[in-house]
């Protein structure tokens, strides 16, 4: 399993744990599914009100899709298979509350579950950041969901920049992304201290509330996300060219704002 479920029936809060500490909790094709069944699983455990989303390790909370993942794709450029698509819990029809726990690196893929999260909490050494230009891909559906969480300038930037810049969980803080910000590694207690509070309070409320405010935002998320298979198509370099440039990573450095 490379997924861990821990569920508190006292206070009715969850934690799903990516756990491919190794593997940065990159998400390979069996882990994207493992989180597509435990969020369905989760629509039917009432005693389950509230979810915390944490990475084990102190690496990574996620670093996206697996780079050794090999996903096949139709031949047609109109039609494409994204994995991630169905990773997250409002893919998945959960209308519970989920915190996202970060720390360490949160980067490319990860901004699928992070934009699905009601809030993210965040440790002092937590990063976000997109490395989809640098390695000749466009940034779609990523983009789209974290100009529903960010300013545009923001977003934009992080986007654009790639590998050569991470934000750290400060200016996160500061811009909106993250709403708490903890020391480093206290992001799990501080994310389960917020789930248990909402935990409390009326089930139907809860999740009316957090219906309502996914509805304010899924139109233009809709709209983004239709857009997003063509300007893949059109904009992604082959994947050798990618593979090439994933390869000379390592020379590469990066600065921290």
């Amino acid at each position: 399993m490379s997924l861990r479920l821990a569920t508190d029936r006292d206070t009715g809060v969850a934690v799903v744990t990516l756990d491919r500490p190794e593997r940065l909790n990159a998400i390979d094709l069996t882990t994207a599914r493992e989180l597509s069944d435990t969020w369905r699983a989760l629509r039917f455990d009432d005693a389950v009100r509230a979810v915390v989303l944490a990475g084990a390790g102190e690496r990574a909370f996620c670093t996206g899709i697996d780079r050794d993942a090999v996903v096949p794709q139709p031949g047609s450029p109109y039609m494409q298979d994204d994995p991630l698509l169905t990773v997250g819990p409002k893919a998945n029809d959960l209308w519970k509350p989920v915190v996202a726990a970060v720390e360490g690196m949160a980067c490319g893929g990860a901004f699928y579950l992070l934009g699905e999260c009601e809030f993210v909490v965040a440790g002092a050494g937590a990063v976000f950041f997109d490395p989809h230009t640098t390695y000749g891909m466009v940034s779609a559906y990523e983009s789209v969901l974290m100009a529903q969480r960010m300013p545009y300038g923001e977003v934009a930037r992080m986007m654009l920049m790639g590998t050569a810049e991470r934000m750290s969980a400060r200016r996160a803080h500061e811009i909106g992304l993250v709403c708490e910000l903890t020391e480093a590694g206290r992001a799990v207690d501080a994310a389960v201290a917020c789930a248990t509070v909402v935990a409390g309070y009326p089930t139907a409320a809860v999740q009316g509330t957090v219906r309502a405010l996914w509805a304010a935002k899924e139109t233009s998320r809709a709209a983004g996300f239709a857009q997003a298979p063509h300007l893949i198509a059109l904009g992604n370099l082959p994947a050798g060219q990618q593979a090439e440039l994933f390869a000379g990573r390592r020379a590469q450095g990066f600065r921290v704002r």
